[in-house]
């Protein structure tokens, strides 16, 4: 797509949304709102200029316009708190913190030995393997908010080590070893995002959109618990399913756990900033699962970069060019208030009063089923979980709400936990999607017909397991 369509179909979709009349029952602010909200998505879809970026234009414009209020609100003062709202949201700046912690596993090389270190004993199988790295994805996502960072910075620069030791080569011989690693790594990122609140940044920006929609505050212990049993059972199905649906050609070999010793021999004994790393990485855990009463947990992010800081696991300079944390910053921070700002103008009341008198009849089981079934697909149409939570979760959310009867603590759940398992629908869907298909070890055509594949299977068991488990 050329650099002019980019910008022109985000600005053509909220030129033509703000000239038709606003719906009976919603202001016409409101409407020129969504006109305004619908094209910020649709940029951060085409992404003419950087995502953050986006968010900032759209910020401005809705702040200069005073769309955010009705005609007798409009007043600067209260524009500019709103347009600065989200950088005030704790959330935000738990993510933030949570990118700068996982900084520190990559510069100090724990993630990497983590990662060898199961290599080395589960790899003498090529099934061994695949559950090495389901293990190492589980290992390290509670405190990696980044799944392009967990999986493409550190899982994947292991694994794309491993196939030249069968001869498996993107193009040439493929499926000796090599596809079957990069789909297992692909599916296991996606089924650890859910497992864990701190593992993907949608996760909690999903948290605060829920509280902000329904008032409901879900913890992190309630949000792994809620997703163990689904969690678990996908982690142990996962490399055995792929073992069984896309089989590699070599079953077992000697080489790879000799590779990873090799490796861990290469980097030498663990060194202090290593163990200063695992000691914050364990005090952080554990204040996040425990201490919810007495600490808040972006004040645990806070105090753990502090520790980072005053031992020298990073510098203030590492800090300060750490650029995806800064941006996801701005960009989480503009979103936020994007979104609340539905609510603000009525917009998201207006849908859910609409989709709940269209869904009245139904049982409620049926429609939180349908819903998180159609918030899961839908996700074919984004680039982005974070523009997929941003777009849509708010107007799920309202139409699930406004249903009587419908159990809305067990349907908030079911929407955070499909989060990251609709990452594994396309090569586009989430950060590390990419980097496997682009690789070379999956084609195109397999790509698309195991992420359909494992799609079903990860929305299946969503459902089978959650709903009686959660309700």
């Amino acid at each position: 797509m050329s650099p002019f369509l980019r910008a022109a179909l985000p600005v053509g979709l909220g030129v033509v949304l703000a000239a038709c009349p606003a719906p009976a029952g919603l202001a016409p602010h409101g409407w020129l709102y969504f006109a305004v909200f619908a094209a910020v998505i649709a940029a951060l879809i085409t992404e003419p200029i950087p995502a953050a970026g986006v968010g900032v234009v759209g910020v401005a414009f809705i702040a200069t316009t005073g769309l955010a209020f009705g005609p007798e609100q409009r007043l600067p003062a209260a524009a500019i708190r709103w347009a600065l709202a989200g950088f005030s949201n704790s959330t935000v700046w738990l993510i933030f913190g949570a990118f700068v912690f996982a900084m520190g596993y990559e510069k100090t090389g724990l993630g990497r030995r983590i990662a060898l270190v199961l290599v080395r004993r589960l790899g003498r199988r090529t099934l061994g393997l695949g559950y090495a790295i389901a293990l190492a994805e589980v290992v390290l996502a509670p405190f990696t908010p980044s799944n392009t960072a967990r999986s493409a910075g550190t899982i994947f620069p292991v694994i794309r080590n491993i196939p030249e030791l069968y001869g498996s080569r993107a193009g040439e011989s493929p499926r000796r070893i090599g596809a079957y690693l990069m789909w297992v790594a692909f599916a296991m990122t996606c089924v650890t995002s859910s497992m864990f609140v701190t593992a993907l940044a949608p996760n909690l920006l999903a948290i605060a959109m829920v509280k902000q929609a329904t008032g409901l505050e879900i913890t992190w212990m309630q949000w792994f618990l809620g997703f163990l049993p689904i969690g678990a059972v996908l982690v142990i199905a996962v490399p055995w399913l792929v073992y069984w649906i896309y089989p590699p050609e070599v079953r077992a070999s000697e080489e790879v756990p000799a590779w990873a010793a090799q490796e861990l021999a290469t980097m030498g004994p663990v060194t202090r900033r290593e163990w200063t790393m695992a000691a914050l990485v364990v005090a952080a855990l554990a204040s996040w699962i425990f201490g919810s009463r007495w600490i808040d947990p972006t004040t645990v992010a806070l105090a753990a970069i502090a520790g980072m800081l005053i031992t020298g696991v990073v510098s203030w300079d590492d800090v300060l060019a750490n650029r995806p944390a800064w941006n996801v910053l701005v960009w989480i921070a503009t979103l936020v208030v994007l979104a609340d700002g539905l609510n603000q103008v009525g917009f998201v009341g207006w849908f859910g009063t609409g989709a709940a008198s269209l869904l009245s009849g139904y049982p409620p089981h049926a429609v939180m089923i349908l819903l998180v079934v159609l918030f899961f697909a839908i996700h074919y149409l984004f680039a982005s979980l974070t523009a997929h939570t941003t777009a849509v979760l708010p107007v799920i959310l309202a139409a699930g709400v406004a249903v009587p009867g419908l159990p809305v603590p067990t349907f908030v759940l079911l929407l955070g936990f499909s989060l990251g398992l609709m990452g594994v629908l396309t090569p586009y869907a989430t950060g590390p999607a990419p980097v496997y298909y682009g690789c070379g070890f999956i084609s195109r055509r397999e790509f698309w017909r195991l992420g359909c594949g494992f799609g079903v299977l990860f929305l299946g068991v969503l459902l089978a397991i959650g709903v009686p488990w959660l309700g």
